[in-house]
């Protein structure tokens, strides 16, 4: 089991099913060095840790994005090779967040398995409060998850701030992301699009708009969450130390 500390203490086969992947899956990324090695325990058996279970979760984005296995093997070569785990799992939330859709249907006890701990009652609060799942309409349903903020969700049910901060944070979030989006669809509607409307009748130059507006959102949101971490560091910062 896991202590939550990041030491590696996780088998093969708890940490597939942390995952989500089978013990096959694990043992391949492995061969193919995707995933580092585990540390070698007593009677040699090898356990894994947080930076594991990151970056298989990286991985599997990836693959879903429809990249090949060299493609994922290049991505990964060019990561810092200290990125903690926590860092490995905010790259993945970023990479799962142009993708069309992140979200799993799980029941409590695949949910539990998932997060790696029981769930209390209080728990499940936090986590729909910070948007990571939605409750099931009827008793015995499934939960609704975004996989890719779950880990996320699970790291911060231990820090001592109250549902009704995470609710008040949420909101200002969501207020200025929208306000961040509104403008930067203005601006690429008026800078971008609106001077090329005399070709819209080319089917050639609209798939080309088209495809550059795909490309550009995952462009976007990395920008906007390196412009958030410094602009929130430089905040805090200011705020906490003393004069």
């Amino acid at each position: 089991m896991a202590t939550g500390t990041g030491e590696p203490t996780l088998t093969v086969d708890e940490l597939a099913a942390r995952a989500g992947v089978t013990v096959r899956t694990v043992r391949f990324y492995s061969t193919r060095g995707l995933l580092p090695p585990p540390a070698i325990g007593p009677r040699r058996v090898g356990r894994y840790g947080a930076d594991h279970l990151s970056r298989l979760a990286l991985i599997e984005e990836l693959q879903h994005q429809g990249m090949t296995l060299a493609a994922i093997e290049r991505y990964l070569e060019q990561l810092p090779p200290d990125l903690s785990a926590r860092d490995l799992a905010i790259h993945r939330a970023l990479v799962a967040s142009w993708a069309p859709d992140t979200a799993e249907d799980l029941t409590r006890v695949e949910l539990e398995k998932r997060a790696g701990r029981a769930l209390a009652e209080p728990d499940v609060d936090r986590l729909v409060a910070m948007g990571v799942l939605v409750r099931p309409e009827g008793d015995g349903g499934a939960y609704r998850v975004d996989i890719g903020l779950l880990r996320l969700g699970v790291e911060l049910l231990d820090v001592p701030i109250a549902h009704e901060t995470i609710l008040a944070a949420r909101t200002v979030l969501l207020e200025h992301t929208r306000s961040a989006a509104q403008e930067m669809t203005r601006l690429f509607r008026d800078e971008v699009w609106n001077p090329y409307r005399e070709r819209e009748g080319d089917p050639e130059h609209v798939a080309a708009m088209k495809s550059l507006s795909a490309h550009m959102q995952p462009i976007v949101v990395q920008a906007l969450v390196t412009a958030f971490q410094r602009s929130l560091k430089e905040e805090l910062r200011s705020a906490f130390t003393a004069e």
